[in-house]
């Protein structure tokens, strides 16, 4: 892959939107963080899961961040990792929703906002020019 490739305009164009859509996944799930923190000793709020599923979150945004910074910069790797997770994240966050009685609705909530925001990185980093950008050669 050329530099030229990676300074294609719709190649700009689609990072600067999965980087901000992670920007907002890595937003949320800190303020989610925040909020964990705030409400620790309302125990109808926050919980073990809830504490575990909070830094997780945090922890998944940041590695996400750091894969689309990766791919941007031409890694093809990072790129089929960032098509992976932002793929199955939401799919986990589906699963974990629906699954766990003991996440308060509040988080449900933060939680199915995250999922949303990572479906717009799925459609961007699967769609065709990336995905023909990145192909093998």
């Amino acid at each position: 892959m050329t530099s030229t490739d990676l300074n294609h305009p719709d190649t700009v164009r689609a990072f600067g939107t999965v980087r901000k859509l992670v920007i907002a996944y890595f937003g949320l799930s800190v303020l989610t963080l925040a909020a964990i923190l705030l409400l620790r000793n309302h125990h109808s709020q926050v919980n073990p899961t809830v504490w575990s599923r909070g830094i997780a979150v945090v922890f998944s945004a940041a590695v996400t961040f750091w894969l689309t910074n990766r791919a941007a910069g031409g890694s093809r790797n990072a790129f089929r990792r960032l098509r992976f997770v932002s793929v199955v994240f939401p799919l986990a966050i589906v699963y974990i929703v629906t699954a766990q009685a003991a996440l308060p609705l509040w988080m449900k909530i933060e939680q199915g906002a995250c999922g949303l925001v990572l479906v717009g990185v799925a459609a961007v980093v699967n769609g065709r020019h990336l995905r023909e950008l990145f192909a093998a050669r």
